[in-house]
């Protein structure tokens, strides 16, 4: 979660950048009805909830873990073989402060999409290797999955040592067996983000043949990223990653915060985005500010999601903004968990039996779905 500190720094920059802003803007820009994605909770929600009965032996420890004792939450989703699989997040120990557990990835299984099977250890999960310094002692955070025209899949997650957030990768071609590759960022700019927090990855997608699959635009690659700020990057392999930059050598911003609404605090990126038809369609998770600056239409600290379009000829570029959130806390879970101002925190999307199924973390404690 970010500071107050970045929260007087965002409304300061939020001030400058206003008139920028609007400026960007189409003056006509497409009805909302015509692009945004509409969704209804499940009744069966949450469809997934922690459990002591898992337990696995800890590479780094050698200790017998109960890792999903505390939380299961914040999922990525993919379609395989008419079978969704989610891979979600798991933490071990309930007694802990908020970011001080461990996270590792579970996966799970279903047939209806709803109805879930966890495997019984978890499949990605911090070792005692050459990536230990970004992914432990917090682990692997929040994963979002992509696959590419070649049947790879790229799970894209935080590795947190509980001093930087960094955004990282790793690919699979079973969902079961990953190969972890570190920060996206390493080799970009000679290595000059690879320590700043970053979170939050959403590869642009394409609905073919009833499946999400990665995009290449100009031979290349295209994600939007960060907590604070939207960003834009590209890569050509889908494992290292350049953000695309200012002319002062500044990240690019091409989503900020709207003060004074339920998004004041952070756009964060939420599930792979989406191209279509009338643009890049990017779902995101809108923080709400605490104090000055924040909405008096949802709880202060309240996490709600949102929808925003950009051109798909110039994916930097804003079209369009949904200015109410399209889910928002509302459940009792949703609000009493881990993080009791109240998340909803989408994450997983996928094309299921002709439906849309949008899976969220609740509170930082289960996992809930939507469905279009």
């Amino acid at each position: 979660m970010s500071s107050r500190i970045l929260a007087v720094v965002l409304l300061t920059l939020l001030t400058c950048c206003k008139n920028k802003t609007t400026e960007t803007k189409q003056e006509e820009p497409e009805p909302v009805s015509k692009w945004m994605l509409g969704f209804e909770k499940t009744d069966k929600n949450p469809i997934m909830v922690p459990d002591s009965t898992y337990t696995f032996i800890d590479p780094i420890t050698r200790n017998e873990v109960r890792w999903q004792k505390a939380d299961v939450f914040n999922p990525g989703a993919i379609v395989r073989n008419d079978t969704v699989f989610l891979l979600f997040r798991a933490e071990d120990n309930p007694d802990a402060i908020l970011g001080g557990r461990t996270s590792r990835i579970g996966l799970a299984y279903s047939t209806n999409g709803i109805d879930f099977t966890k495997y019984p250890e978890p499949v990605f999960f911090p070792q005692d290797d050459e990536f230990k310094e970004w992914d432990y002692p917090g682990g692997m955070e929040d994963p979002r999955i992509i696959e590419t025209p070649d049947g790879t899949y790229l799970m894209y997650y935080t590795s947190w040592n509980q001093d930087v957030a960094r955004l990282s990768v790793a690919s699979s071609k079973d969902l079961k067996t990953w190969t972890n590759h570190g920060p996206i960022f390493q080799k970009a700019y000679d290595g000059k983000f690879l320590d700043i927090w970053s979170k939050s990855g959403s590869v642009v997608t394409e609905l073919t043949d009833g499946r999400l699959i990665a995009k290449k635009f100009n031979g290349k690659y295209l994600m939007y990223w960060g907590e604070l700020f939207v960003n834009l990057a590209e890569s050509e392999n889908g494992i290292d990653w350049t953000p695309l930059l200012k002319e002062n050598g500044e990240l690019l911003h091409v989503f900020i915060p709207t003060l004074n609404e339920f998004d004041s605090h952070l756009t964060e990126p939420g599930p792979p985005a989406l191209y279509t038809e009338n643009g890049i369609l990017l779902l995101y998770n809108g923080k709400n500010l605490s104090g000055e600056g924040a909405t008096d239409k949802y709880p202060e600290g309240t996490y709600c999601g949102g929808q925003v379009l950009f051109d798909k000829d110039n994916p930097s570029k804003m079209i369009s903004r949904l200015e109410t959130p399209f889910i928002c806390p509302s459940l009792p879970h949703e609000v009493s968990g881990q993080y009791k101002a109240g998340t909803t925190f989408i994450q997983g999307l996928v094309y299921f039996k002709d439906q849309w199924f949008l899976y969220y973390g609740t509170a930082d404690s289960m996992v809930g779905l939507a469905i279009k």
